[in-house]
């Protein structure tokens, strides 16, 4: 079973924040630790030890069920983690986002569609404008590098 990267860990952490005291999240939903909803009520405290505990746990289901759809390079599964992680599997599960990569959708046409998934509470957030900024750029990032990798340099010192 394929697995989240330390790159796309390292970014998703960040994202999600580190919040020790439950809180509503801008959906409403009430939330701890490391974007875990799951249980979850107002005044509950967790340490920085169950943060990363339930953070490994909720990465696990995610993970399986983004296997479950594809065959994917890291990058596209890093990408894809985050924002089954962010908005649930259903909502990647039966997205235009899943529907366009599944069928051989166009860079621009895939980018557009991750950056439709930036509204929560009725509002356009900047975390998530960003959230979904670096999916988009994540999920290509194996593509471009494979580009390069093709490209004749043999110009490149020429002026």
């Amino acid at each position: 079973m394929k697995r989240i990267s330390d790159i796309g860990l390292k970014k998703l952490k960040e994202f999600e924040g580190l919040r020790k005291e439950a809180y509503l999240d801008a959906a409403g939903v009430p939330t701890i630790g490391y974007g875990h909803t799951q249980g979850v009520r107002m005044g509950d405290v967790i340490s920085e030890y169950w943060a990363e505990m339930f953070l490994k746990a909720d990465l696990y289901d995610v993970e399986k069920q983004v296997n479950s759809l594809g065959d994917w390079n890291q990058p596209q599964f890093d990408a894809l983690v985050s924002f089954a992680f962010n908005l649930g599997f259903y909502k990647l599960k039966t997205s235009t986002l899943l529907k366009t990569i599944k069928n051989g959708g166009s860079m621009r046409a895939i980018k557009q569609e991750f950056m439709r998934w930036v509204w929560a509470g009725g509002q356009r957030l900047k975390g998530l404008e960003r959230r979904r900024a670096w999916e988009a750029k994540r999920f290509f990032e194996a593509d471009e590098m494979e580009a390069m990798k093709r490209r004749d340099w043999s110009d490149f010192h020429k002026v």
